[in-house]
């Protein structure tokens, strides 16, 4: 093959692009892994012969069975079952173990010698990689981590801006703009946005993302019309009772997740407001609720069993000493349409 050569120095990511496959794929092989394709398999296989490519010794004494610690601090929420359901089936494929925990408390989050102390406890026990779902990494945590050569990979992170994590999302500001275009086309023109905390790295996105779809549609942000809080069922009740009760109420409420799109659907509910007749509700993360909700919800589609997936590949190639492409990597979102929006009402 043309460009290869016997190398001491040979690493994995030449083995990779010398064979035409990814770095993830690549490691997989190395460790034995069955999700892989016996062409593929050969043909990495025999690149690595063909190369040189011996692996480290700390690799190859590596075990089998590794583990994996998802952290987490909303496991009710339908979008954190769907995201785990995700992390479970590539942990099994891939044959590691799997916990979960809360996000550690003080004095860990606040003291670097406490956070060492914890993260090497979890190494003692196979531990290979964290995943954090959602919630912040505390910087005491995340240099420790840094310090012991542990993975952290973080999916819909808080912060988008720590350069030291690699977090895996969706594009939100994307979906935000295609749910506010998507009323928008129907004949809206006050719209409402209620969204999830303005310190959520996702929401903000999204907000951006209503914003800019209305800037193009010539539609000025009436500041009366928005909301920030939690992604909760009751935050979206409570908000849009206000919004709904209110002199010139919105006919249309862009909602910064699936649970505050329900609340709001609930809220319609008691006030005897009809959707979508005379309100149309869009959500976001397309969660297996919007089929059950009457009517059944619009929402934005994450793909959240592959963020999950996503994470525990990513995570699994880091603590082979694979780094991935980018810092930050994101799966496209798409807009399901369903029945809870329509025609704006006529005046």
């Amino acid at each position: 093959m043309r460009g290869r050569g016997r190398s001491d120095r040979a690493t994995l990511a030449d083995v990779a692009r010398l064979a035409g496959v990814s770095p993830t794929t690549a490691s997989k092989v190395l460790n034995g892994r069955s999700d892989v394709g016996a062409k593929t398999r050969e043909l990495v296989l025999g690149v690595m012969a063909e190369i040189g490519y011996k692996p480290t010794a700390a690799r190859h004494e590596q075990p089998r069975e590794r583990t994996l610690v998802t952290v987490l601090d909303i496991v009710e929420s339908r979008y954190a079952g769907t995201v785990l359901q995700g992390i479970l089936m590539a942990a099994t494929s891939a044959q590691a173990e799997l916990l979960l925990r809360l996000p550690p408390g003080e004095p860990i989050s606040m003291s670097r010698p406490a956070a060492g102390a914890w993260i090497g406890e979890q190494q003692a026990t196979g531990v290979v990689g964290l995943i954090a779902l959602a919630v912040a990494v505390p910087d005491s945590v995340l240099g420790a981590a840094e310090d012991l050569s542990l993975p952290v990979v973080t999916i819909d992170p808080i912060d988008t801006t720590e350069s030291r994590l690699v977090s895996i999302g969706s594009t939100n500001w994307a979906g935000g703009r295609s749910a506010t275009e998507h009323v928008i086309k129907f004949g809206h023109r006050r719209i409402g946005w209620i969204g999830g905390p303005v310190g959520s790295a996702p929401s903000i996105e999204r907000f951006h993302g209503y914003q800019a779809a209305l800037d193009s549609a010539g539609l000025a942000p009436d500041r009366a019309l928005i909301r920030h809080e939690a992604f909760s069922v009751e935050a979206g009740r409570r908000h849009a009772r206000d919004l709904l009760t209110s002199g010139e109420r919105p006919t249309a409420i862009v909602a910064g997740n699936d649970e505050i799109a329900v609340g709001v659907l609930a809220a319609a509910k008691e006030l005897g407001i009809s959707v979508p007749g005379e309100l149309s509700v869009t959500g976001f993360d397309d969660t297996p609720q919007t089929e059950w909700t009457t009517p059944r919800l619009t929402s934005v589609r994450q793909p959240l069993e592959g963020m999950g997936r996503m994470a525990v590949e990513t995570i699994l190639g880091m603590a082979d000493g694979v780094q991935p492409a980018s810092r930050h990597l994101q799966l496209a979102t798409t807009l399901s349409v369903r029945d809870s929006t329509g025609p704006a009402p006529t005046p």
